[in-house]
């Protein structure tokens, strides 16, 4: 288990300067509800009884996000600039939007730039534009998918994107990306750090797949797996439509099965998931295709919905390859499964219809879902809170229903995936009737 001076949060001095929220949102009966750096959260909810005292008054706590009294920064005087990074998923432009918007007319704040495809917008050899964001530049942006800013993948130098943060006399910057951007987040307030600049650094964790650590969910998801089941829904009908009818679906997930998880949880009429975090065997009296072959004989039609990273290890050289960002370029997995499943079943002289469906790309472009934007606006108006009080190195994140403050490193460490032990893989066995392992 962590300990509890891993979740510290980093700050660049104390808070002197009073809120301007108390003018803006506070009256005589109606006060703001701050919060305190000794407001927390426990880790771990689950506590064990039979613990001694020591090991539960030890438990690792987070700090909760929200607005405090004092502040940081003086807003007449600071400077914010917003990069996305990575690839695109639905409500980046919902927490553009909240944070020019926060900041705006929440704090004051007059200075805001967009800085163009990444971090390659810092490095003037690239020659990108840097834009000024207003509320009026963003008034309608959250009903696009997509990123305003642009976005790119691939590391760049820290030093010079900090020496462009100094040009431009910024000391909050915004960043929305996934662990590739963290890690390259943690790079650039280093860098900060080593040149004693008060640039706080709040990081809006951004990926479809849900696999950041130590957060519950993060934005996009939802929409992920609320447009996947569209595409499930139509593998179905296919499927009913023809003898031996097989629909087959390939969901974005390159390490982690979430969105195909929860999309056929959500559809509940698939019949067999495969994840990165299971592997399984294709041929074999209780491989996969043999289930399938079985399948089909008892009731004529299949639905299938594999996640892009499963099964990694039948197709050839898929280690070969790394692209911009460092991320091993994978096979087709979802080319492969129609093809093979094909063949076998040339090879016993059985009839098969199979229809094959990627969505990737239309799900992480589209306009982020109603539940999904009300998320991104929580998530920006507590960085940009957190950032006005000088707090640097951090993420906003979502854990036991409370927003908190994350520390960049710990988020860095890993990769949240599916633990075949969980009850999230228990109720996809249940609904899919799948064997729990084919062998």
């Amino acid at each position: 288990m962590l300990e509890s001076k891993a979740f510290e949060i980093k700050t660049l001095g104390p808070c002197r300067i009073p809120s301007p929220l108390a003018q803006k949102l506070s009256t005589e009966s109606k006060k703001i509800n701050y919060v305190a750096d000794n407001d927390k959260i426990l880790f771990d909810q689950n506590i064990n009884i039979k613990a001694p005292n020591s090991e539960k008054e030890n438990q690792p706590v987070l700090e909760l996000a929200g607005p405090r009294e004092n502040i940081y920064f003086d807003p007449h005087h600071s400077r914010a600039a917003i990069v996305t990074c990575g690839g695109l998923c639905p409500g980046i432009n919902d927490v553009i939007r909240a944070i020019v918007m926060n900041l705006t007319y929440r704090y004051g704040v007059k200075n805001i730039y967009g800085i163009k495809y990444g971090y390659q917008g810092f490095i003037p050899e690239y020659g990108h534009d840097v834009i000024d964001l207003t509320p009026k530049t963003v008034s309608d942006i959250h009903k696009w998918g997509g990123t305003v800013l642009g976005t790119s993948r691939g590391k760049q130098d820290p030093v010079k994107i900090v020496d462009c943060l100094e040009r431009m006399s910024i000391n909050m910057l915004f960043i929305i990306g996934g662990d590739g951007t963290i890690r390259g987040a943690l790079k650039i307030a280093e860098e900060v750090e080593n040149r004693n600049l008060k640039i706080s650094v709040i990081g809006i964790p951004k990926t479809v797949d849900n696999d950041i650590m130590y957060i519950d969910k993060s934005f996009g998801f939802e929409t992920a797996f609320a447009e996947a089941v569209k595409s499930i829904t139509s593998a179905h009908t296919e499927s009913l439509g023809s003898y031996n009818g097989v629909g087959l679906v390939k969901l974005m997930g390159r390490h982690s099965g979430f969105i195909a998880c929860y999309s056929a949880l959500a559809m509940n009429d698939v019949n067999y998931v495969l994840i990165p975090e299971v592997p399984f065997k294709l041929r074999g009296d209780d491989g996969f295709l043999q289930t399938l072959k079985n399948r089909l004989k008892n009731r004529g039609h299949a639905v299938i919905v594999i996640a892009e990273g499963a099964g990694q290890e039948y197709i050839e050289n898929n280690n070969a390859k790394r692209d911009a960002s460092g991320n091993i370029k994978l096979g087709d997995i979802g080319l492969f499964l129609k093809e093979e499943i094909n063949s076998y079943f040339k090879e016993i002289d059985m009839e098969v219809n199979l229809k094959y469906i990627d969505p990737s790309y239309i799900i992480r472009s589209v306009p982020a879902s109603p539940q999904d934007s009300l998320f991104c606006l929580r998530l920006s108006q507590m960085a940009v809170h957190a950032a006005m009080t000088g707090k640097t190195e951090l993420l906003i994140g979502n854990l036991h229903d409370s927003l908190v403050h994350i520390p960049m490193q710990i988020i860095a460490t890993g990769r949240k995936r599916v633990d075949p032990d969980s009850d999230l893989w228990l109720s996809v066995l249940e609904a899919t009737g799948q064997p729990v392992e084919f062998k």
